[in-house]
């Protein structure tokens, strides 16, 4: 039987500018994701990349005195560490500067103007460059000195250009259709309905290219005297989800297969784009929708403040790694905060984590049952009688974890997938005060070798689910249990599969070393 085909993208991030918490947070809950979905059986695609044209970056290469390319290429290395340092498992990196890319969106722009959905006219309104985006005059405020405000807090400039216009207006109807017949395209709820609010307020046809700077992608078969186009960086930007796959070759190998099961997982400061804007394209192109849908995310904030650089309160996640390990900030970013609300970033809520739940539940756990393995089993798996109640008590909830771990996991809710599974992490240290298999040593030693062997089983069970999570540490872990590399899949969690009797195990290493604070 073939896999059931998954695509996850990342936004792709705007390279002016420093990785932060937030790109971090995307990265590893698409990783997640990806990581949990191959090991469910799934053939995976999972893409990120870089966002590198527009009027912003074009500004900021000519403040720093350099060409516009050579400038990205520099910046795009911060990207490609960032992925790397956040462990990321991704199959792809696309950058919107390679010839792929601009390929692709060319061929879509042609695709739009063969069906009439484009059209050449003049612009005049406001534009944030910050957000790279337009705003109508009931969106913004009044800010210092006369000045416009973008709601996200970004100042706005009065544009007047001659503009190629996308007929969006056309699509509105068509796009509240499609939310009504797929009510999980845009997730969560509340970021749903805050779209549609919008697209029910009127579509306007939105201005898609411009003439007042020259880094972006030419607009294709000019055909009118004047200045030269480019097009807008999100008409540019969001052709990156099928670039990637070969489009405009919609018989490419990568496009027959994944398109459109794709999921794009982005910031809700970028939901308007991919909900309104995206599809809209893709049906004006003739094109299939992403089946799975958009999920946006919410906002850190750190110690109660919005991070700035002003403040002196941005969080760079390379070295948070630095300091307190990869698979400790992995587990923190999806454990601590409901995936799509707003959360609040504190080294002292990271380290009650990794104190409390790592240490504490799931490390102390793993090492009182392998040392006394080790002490008292001389080091080898030992044989099980027949299992009592009590060990059933453990066991059943293990093997059961499964399908309530895939469910959360199918709606992103990653604390509900780490809470069911601290669950029977919670059985397994209760079990094992209770059975107590030190004191068994002197009263009952058949029973104590079942206790372990019911306690290294459910360790066994918690490594792989953990394996999408903290993929170092588990794979530490299932050594110190004896898993076989070739076992580690959720097709081996079943009695079928546990480690046999008589497989002799290294000596244990901890897994989460405590902070002081």
């Amino acid at each position: 039987m073939s896999k059931k085909p998954f695509y996850v993208t990342t936004p792709i991030y705007y390279v002016n500018g420093q990785p932060h918490l937030g790109s971090a947070y995307t990265t590893i809950a698409c990783d997640v994701l990806a990581r949990f979905m191959r090991m469910d059986g799934h053939d995976v695609r999972f893409l990120t990349g870089t966002d590198e044209h527009g009027q912003k970056v074009a500004k900021a290469a000519q403040d720093a005195g350099q060409d516009p390319k050579a400038y990205v290429d520099d910046l795009v290395k911060n990207f490609q560490a960032l992925a790397k340092a956040m462990g990321t498992s991704n199959d792809d990196f696309i950058r919107t500067t390679e010839p792929r890319h601009i390929q692709a969106a060319q061929a879509l722009w042609n695709e739009l103007e063969k069906r009439g959905d484009i059209y050449l006219g003049s612009y005049a309104g406001w534009y944030a460059v910050r957000d790279e985006a337009f705003y109508t005059e009931d969106e913004l405020r009044d800010g210092p000195g006369g000045r416009k405000i973008a709601p996200s807090g970004a100042e706005c400039e009065w544009v007047e250009e001659p503009s190629y216009f996308f007929r969006l207006s056309a699509w509105q109807d068509r796009l509240l259709e499609h939310y009504q017949k797929h009510p999980d395209f845009i997730r969560p709820s509340f970021r749903r309905n805050e779209v549609i609010s919008f697209v029910k307020s009127g579509l306007r046809d939105l201005s898609i290219s411009r003439t007042t700077f020259t880094w972006g992608i030419p607009v294709p078969d000019q055909k009118s005297e004047g200045p030269r186009h480019i097009m807008y960086v999100w008409m540019d930007a969001l052709t990156n989800y099928i670039a990637a796959l070969g489009y405009p070759d919609t018989q490419a190998p990568l496009y027959r297969h994944f398109w459109p099961n794709a999921l794009h997982v982005v910031g809700k400061d970028i939901l308007r784009f991919h909900a309104v804007y995206w599809p809209a394209f893709l049906m004006a192109a003739g094109l299939e929708l992403p089946n799975k849908g958009i999920f946006a995310h919410g906002w850190w904030t750190a110690e109660g403040e919005k991070m700035s650089k002003s403040l002196g309160n941005v969080i760079d996640p390379i070295e948070l790694v630095r300091s307190y390990g990869l698979d400790p900030v992995r587990y923190f970013l999806m454990r601590e905060v409901p995936f799509g609300q707003d959360g609040d970033f504190s080294k002292a809520a990271l380290i009650h984590r990794i104190n409390g739940n790592l240490a504490n539940d799931l490390g102390n756990l793993a090492q009182r049952v392998l040392v006394q393995i080790q002490r008292n089993c001389d080091g080898v798996m030992p044989d099980p009688e027949e299992l009592h109640t009590h060990d059933e008590a453990l066991l059943g909830p293990a093997y059961g974890l499964l399908p309530a771990v895939r469910d959360a996991m199918d709606d992103l809710a990653f604390h509900k997938a780490l809470d069911e599974i601290w669950h029977v992490v919670s059985l397994a240290n209760r079990y094992l005060d209770q059975e107590a298999p030190w004191a068994l040593r002197k009263t009952n030693i058949t029973r104590m070798g079942t206790v372990l062997n019911t306690s290294a089983e459910a360790l066994r069970i918690l490594g792989i689910l953990l394996i999408p999570f903290m993929p170092e540490t588990m794979g530490r872990l299932l050594d110190q249990l004896g898993v076989p590399a070739d076992a580690r899949g959720f097709s081996h969690l079943d009695p079928a599969h546990t480690v046999p009797p008589g497989t002799r195990l290294p000596a244990p290493q901890g897994l989460f070393p405590r902070i002081e604070e």
